[in-house]
């Protein structure tokens, strides 16, 4: 009976703590993220240190790029902003009258409407982005570019698991 009982008691002690499955730990968010993604662009880029003043434009959707949502006008916001904790000369735009702001859409910028826009405010470079939704992440590219010639300054993606907040973030409704 000893001997039972010792058996049983040793697999209740495998059976405890070490069978419990703890949640693992929530990845990183899209401010976290876009943080993450300003420092990827910045680290090490020399070319970045005279492309300012920058001015940030809204993130489009990949497949109509003359379509955004609230989640590409914030994914541009919390990059620029932390490009210029960085350091970065990031111009806001927001507060010119001047910058034809499209209703729900932003500071949408297309390649026509570049060279017009960086000389308005009189711009070297120019954040810009296009976002993707799939069925389980939003995938997120963002690049600096120069605005004389278009030229790819600092480039970084990333990818944010698409729960019910990057949902609401993109409009979408029903779910």
């Amino acid at each position: 009976m000893l001997a039972a009982a010792v058996v049983l008691l040793g697999g209740c002690k495998t059976l405890g703590p070490a069978t419990m499955s703890a949640s693992p730990a929530p990845g990183p968010g899209l401010t976290e993220l876009a943080h993450q993604a300003a420092e990827r662009m910045t680290a090490g880029n020399a070319a970045l240190k005279n492309s300012g003043p920058m001015i940030a434009a809204t993130f489009v959707d990949i497949d109509d790029l003359t379509r955004s949502s609230t989640f590409g006008r914030i994914s541009a916001e919390l990059i620029a902003s932390a490009l210029a904790r960085r350091g970065l000369n990031v111009r806001e735009v927001k507060m010119r009258d001047s910058l034809f702001i499209e209703e729900k859409v932003g500071e949408l910028i297309l390649s026509r409407q570049v060279k017009r826009l960086s000389e308005r405010y009189n711009a070297r470079s120019i954040l810009m982005g296009t976002y993707a939704q799939g069925q389980d992440y939003v995938y997120v590219s963002a690049r600096i570019v120069r605005a004389t010639d278009a030229r790819v300054l600092g480039s970084a993606d990333f990818r944010l698991p698409l729960d019910n907040n990057a949902r609401a973030l993109l409009g979408e409704s029903g779910w």
